[in-house]
């Protein structure tokens, strides 16, 4: 299988049938592009291209129906409910739009993020015990809760009525809830198990307010629910490609004060807030809270409804992000140089005290993503270690977790990425249990990256109808990728370094009479001199730098060859 100068492996995606989409009114190469995306009927493309809603009835998810009975009858007699949140982007938008919900339909919402470093992920006793004596009878447990079986128990015990709204992994048992609303149970009818918490959130929100006979604001909440979405990699296909799109525009004219200032102060005023802002910009900050400092920080700047406070927020969650790129940066370096001393492994497993746990995350999927193999890195305490997972698709991590899952305190998470809290001493027979797991699922498997090619796409071929087709593909994301194309025998007209120290490279590429500038990621030193005629895998992008004009995302390149490449 052919190479580029990233090392990933080049294939073409197999063509669709003959017949694909042959009703519809699309382009050869449109229908092709819908049909890698798992569009297979023109009802599904019309979807796809939002040209009808995909909104499906909250009352498919399991138990709904007992946790809006058990909210309506808390904002009818006037308790305290408590939302019980997360530390990421997801939890806190999620705790964010249930606060505002529950307010507006007459509630006492009492909002509560835990701190990472005291607390850790989830449910914790200490925290129900002070919620209780608080006097909160009514607790929703948003983006966590699911695995939380003991401290389920001891909230009933409390005289607690507890609702889980979670999208994370189901085990093998539940919680004893009043309800446990999870699209991924088993049991559930609901046609996306993908959405994200604060989707769960927003449809719990739109359920709600309908069983008080009261107009749902959903322009209000989008905007939230496009943070989360985006910042979670949720499969961006179905409900959660209608949610984001929906949510992008309410967060373009967002009324949030917190969120306005953030914007600013992040150097996007003036500018397309996309899914990019979002993962690259905006996300990072709000995650800086909790990754640093405490999340509640972050909550309050999407709650606000004072300027000046936003502005504070604001500020202070760019100066947090600023402090973790540096903190990062220094553990990742610390990591690779142990990850050098092991020697090669198919599972990287480290742990040091002096990585931080708010960044374990970042640094195991730099690592992941770097080495081609699962990652999990720990900040190793005196007494108990918080590990992060990140995989790739051969490997599902939190199944991997689930075997060896009575050495934990506690554990969870997705397919992809999942977090646990062990006591120190046991570490090194976790990682000596992951390590044979993976060397048994990995066995036979080519630890490298697969670079999905949709199809041949000449230079020359990209013209305006077409790149305005291309155009309605939007937002990309993990379901729903950037259409990648090769480009066979280009010509390099220009070629220098940029960005960054040089990492990146700027090219003219020539396919006949045709030029097409370019950015190659990450390429600085890629040995390329004008006159030499290569082959590139590319995706079309607006250059932020130049006013928003098309250009090239050059994703590898490889000297020119003749012939097809394998499907």
């Amino acid at each position: 299988m052919r190479r580029g100068l990233r090392g990933q492996r080049w294939q073409l995606r197999p063509p669709p049938p003959p017949n694909a989409l042959a009703e519809s009114p699309y382009p050869p190469l449109i229908r092709q592009l819908l049909w890698h995306r798992g569009v297979a009927s023109v009802a599904e493309a019309e979807r796809f291209f939002a040209q009808t809603p995909t909104e499906h009835d909250p009352f498919l998810l399991p138990e709904i129906g007992r946790a809006l009975a058990c909210l309506r009858r808390a904002i009818l007699e006037g308790e305290a409910v408590a939302v019980f949140g997360d530390f990421d982007v997801d939890g806190v938008t999620a705790a964010a739009l249930l606060t505002e919900t529950l307010r507006d339909l007459g509630a006492t919402a009492v909002p509560y993020i835990p701190d990472r470093f005291s607390e850790g992920y989830g449910l914790n006793i200490p925290a129900l015990q002070m919620l209780a004596e608080a006097g909160v009878r009514t607790l929703v447990a948003v983006d966590c809760g699911t695995t939380a079986l003991a401290e389920v128990a001891e909230a009933r015990r409390l005289g607690m009525e507890v609702v889980v709204l979670d999208h994370h992994t189901v085990l093998d048992s539940l919680p004893g809830a009043v309800a446990t609303v999870n699209p991924k149970r088993s049991d559930s009818r609901y046609p996306q198990p993908e959405l994200a918490s604060v989707g769960l959130a927003y449809k719990l929100a739109a359920a709600l307010y309908d069983s008080l006979a009261r107009p749902f604001p959903d322009h209000i909440y989008l905007d939230l629910v496009a943070l989360g979405t985006v910042t979670d990699l949720v499969p961006l296909v179905d409900e959660n490609r209608w949610l984001l799109q929906r949510g992008l525009r309410a967060l373009r004219r967002t009324e949030r004060p917190g969120l306005r200032a953030l914007i600013e102060e992040s150097g996007l005023a003036g500018r397309e807030v996309d899914v990019w802002a979002i993962g690259w910009v905006l996300g990072p900050r709000l995650n800086a809270a909790g990754r640093l400092a405490h999340a509640r920080q972050a909550l309050e700047l999407l709650l606000t409804r004072d300027e000046g406070e936003a502005r504070r927020l604001a500020l202070e969650l760019c100066r947090l992000n600023q402090e973790r790129q540096r903190q990062t940066e220094a553990a990742l370096a610390l990591a690779q140089e142990m990850v050098a001393s092991e020697g090669p492994a198919p599972l990287i497993f480290v742990g040091h005290p002096d990585i931080p746990a708010g960044i374990v995350g970042l640094v195991a999927s730099r690592l992941a993503e770097e080495h081609y193999r699962p990652a999990i890195v720990c900040e190793v305490g005196p007494q108990f270690s918080r590990g992060s997972g990140r995989s790739i698709p051969e490997f599902d991590i939190v199944a991997a977790l689930r075997s060896c899952g009575d050495l934990f305190v506690k554990y969870g998470g997705h397919r992809q990425a999942a977090g646990f809290t062990a006591r120190s001493e046991r570490l090194d027979e976790i990682r000596d249990l992951l390590r044979e797991r993976a060397a048994r699922e990995l066995a036979g498997v080519e630890l490298v990256p697969l670079l999905e090619i949709d199809l041949p796409l000449p230079l020359r071929s990209l013209r305006g109808e077409l790149v305005r087709w291309l155009e309605r593909f939007h937002p990309f994301g993990p379901g729903n990728p950037e259409p990648a194309f090769l480009a066979r025998g280009v010509s390099v007209v220009d070629v220098r370094p940029a960005g960054d120290g040089g990492r990146h490279l700027r090219l003219k590429l020539r396919d006949g009479p045709v030029v097409w500038p370019g950015t190659a990621f990450g390429l600085g030193d890629a040995p390329l001199r004008p006159g030499e005629t290569v082959d590139v895998v590319y995706s079309l992008a607006r250059d932020r730098a130049r006013e928003g004009l098309l250009e090239l995302r050059i994703k590898d390149i490889a000297p020119a060859e003749p012939g097809l490449l394998p499907s």
